[in-house]
């Protein structure tokens, strides 16, 4: 008989099928040492089957799991179950009237298994009782169960021993998976380190406590179709809601948790939350972000989520700050970052854009050190937050040139604020009483690839000079700062005194920290898949006719601003 393949894809909003170019490769079936490190990274991972759906909320652990589909295998089973403390017996059924008649017998527990992760049964389990055509007892014998065949199947026949399940189990594991991101097949490891990103993302929208994220607000209309898919739980209709006091009703309602977008939300919101005890979960752009930037409506392929803070605001904690003072940075993670890094520097990737471009730099004026200072916007949350009081691109500026009196300093005006959409304009005879040159055009990498240091106040080109071994000085407290590999002018938490390496701060940064979406297929993915999109130009931005409109309404408001200012 056919049966669905043991490892696949969740079934993602608008997901495009993978349509490989080529015939898959023959299977491989693991033996020996290499089945059982294969099957403890399934294991560890816990992926396989429909690992997406909500887990079985069981008040412990079962012992032993039936999985009857007639009064015949309840009656044969029912021995088994009666000989067991009725705690430890788990009856998993998708008959209602098997449920029922199981519920009056009271020989355990009777739990209908439609729409469960079975995962969440398995672990913690030692025995299950199943048929051999039900994909439960191939991922049972995965998780280390003792499996009991009821009849024969794909997965096993009656009186199998362990080894000849493991070896069925091992065989479902090597039906090669589609490559979703390209035309290619995916190894056994390649789709365990996959799915379990996937997993990764969907257990944090539920939340460890059961906090499903289950409304946004604060959400601009043309990133709310990325962020359906940044933050989609199966079976659960995300509301995205422009009212806060209607978001906050919402959420406490469905008594989930509420998405905000931090710099377009109200303290009264917080208020309001706090007192309905309604969780918040703080999305944010993501650090290589897209190619175009967000003022020209441009929507994120990455985002940040964290339910604990945010990364650019020090007075309080965050996941990342989490993540780099306390994740174990294993070696294959490492050597991740390394090849992140390295694809990133070589496309002169950045966070709204990539490639060097073929701008032609000043060259170095009578050895004199080159310091870069790029301009942020004035009344961004970041600034707001991590700026220690200084907002001012001015004052930077100013201080930048009393700390570097014989450097030659180089001025980048934000590029948001020089097309007229934000705050933080420096006329450029003001700038150059401070800097030796005004930078605008060209590529943010080409000039950190020229440069000998960076000082910043919270800017992200302070974290990608880190990735090109510059020297970085931080006036405010950024993210990547206080982790010994800045010169901090500003005050740092507590928090993070623990010392890193760079591999180990873009191992959290761009590895554990952010989600990306894939431009092309709509999937969830790795940051390796964003990366090499942007790298080929084909980071497709599906609002593209924006694009020249928002430029038309910047020089307006430029004009506009330099109407008031000579009023």
């Amino acid at each position: 008989m056919t049966v669905p393949p043991l490892l696949r894809v969740p079934p993602f909003p608008g997901r495009k099928p993978a349509i490989p170019v080529s015939d898959p490769p023959p299977p491989f079936v693991p033996e020996g040492a290499e089945r059982a490190f294969l099957f403890e990274k399934f294991r560890q991972a816990r992926v396989g089957g429909d690992f997406w759906l909500p887990p079985a909320l069981l008040s412990r652990p079962a012992g032993a799991v039936f999985r009857p589909r007639s009064l015949a295998d309840v009656r044969m089973l029912l021995p088994l179950a009666r000989k067991a403390e009725s705690e430890s017996v788990l009856w998993a059924t998708h008959d209602a009237a098997l449920l029922r008649l199981l519920a009056e017998m009271g020989a355990g527990r009777a739990l209908g298994m439609a729409d469960v992760d079975p995962w969440s049964v398995l672990c913690g389990a030692s025995v299950l009782y199943a048929h051999g055509d039900d994909e439960w007892a191939a991922l049972a014998r995965i998780a280390g169960l003792q499996v009991e065949i009821l009849s024969p199947g794909p997965y096993g026949d009656p009186g199998d021993g362990a080894d000849t399940l493991g070896a069925r189990a091992a065989a479902a594991l090597a039906q090669p998976m589609a490559d979703p991101f390209g035309e290619g097949w995916l190894t056994m490891p390649q789709t365990a380190a996959l799915l379990a990103d996937w997993r990764r993302v969907i257990d944090a929208n539920r939340g460890n406590t059961g906090e499903t994220i289950v409304a946004a607000c604060g959400i601009a209309w043309w990133k709310r179709a990325e962020i359906r898919r940044f933050l989609w739980t199966p079976g659960q209709r995300l509301r995205i809601v422009s009212s806060p006091r209607r978001a906050v009703a919402v959420a406490a309602r469905a008594g989930g948790a509420l998405a905000i977008w931090p710099s377009r939300v109200s303290p009264a919101l917080l208020a309001a939350a706090h007192d309905k005890g309604v969780p918040l979960v703080r999305v944010e752009d993501g650090f290589v972000r897209s190619v175009g930037l967000g003022s020209n409506l441009v929507p994120p392929s990455s985002i940040i989520v964290d339910r604990r803070g945010i990364h650019f605001d020090p007075s309080g904690p965050s996941a990342l700050e989490d993540i780099l003072a306390g994740a174990e940075f294993s070696e294959e993670l490492l050597g991740r970052a390394r090849a992140l890094a390295q694809t990133i520097l070589s496309a002169g990737i950045s966070k709204y854009a990539a490639g060097r471009g073929d701008t032609a730099l000043p060259q170095r004026k009578g050895g004199r050190c080159i310091v870069l200072v790029p301009g942020q916007v004035e009344d961004d949350m970041s600034v707001l937050a991590g700026g220690g009081g200084l907002t001012s691109n001015l004052e930077l500026l100013r201080r930048v040139r009393a700390r570097e009196p014989e450097a030659e300093i180089w001025w980048r005006p934000h590029p948001d604020v020089d097309a007229g959409h934000r705050l933080g304009t420096v006329p450029d005879e003001q700038a150059l009483r401070h800097a030796d040159r005004i930078m605008r055009g060209g590529s943010m990498a080409a000039l950190l690839d020229h440069v000998d240091a960076v000082h910043v106040l919270t800017s992200l080109t302070g974290f990608e000079a880190l990735m090109r071994g510059r020297e970085v000085v931080c006036h405010g407290t950024p993210f990547y700062a206080g982790w010994g590999l800045t010169r901090d002018l500003a005050p740092v938490p507590d928090r993070r005194g623990r010392r890193l390496d760079i591999d180990q701060l873009v191992a959290g940064v761009l590895i554990l920290y952010p989600r990306y979406l894939d431009p092309v297929t709509g999937l969830p993915c790795p940051p390796e898949t964003l990366v090499a999109r942007m790298a080929r130009d084909s980071a497709v931005n599906r609002q593209g006719w924006i694009g020249p409109l928002r430029r038309w309404q910047g020089r307006l408001m430029t004009r506009v601003r330099k109407l008031g200012s000579t009023a």
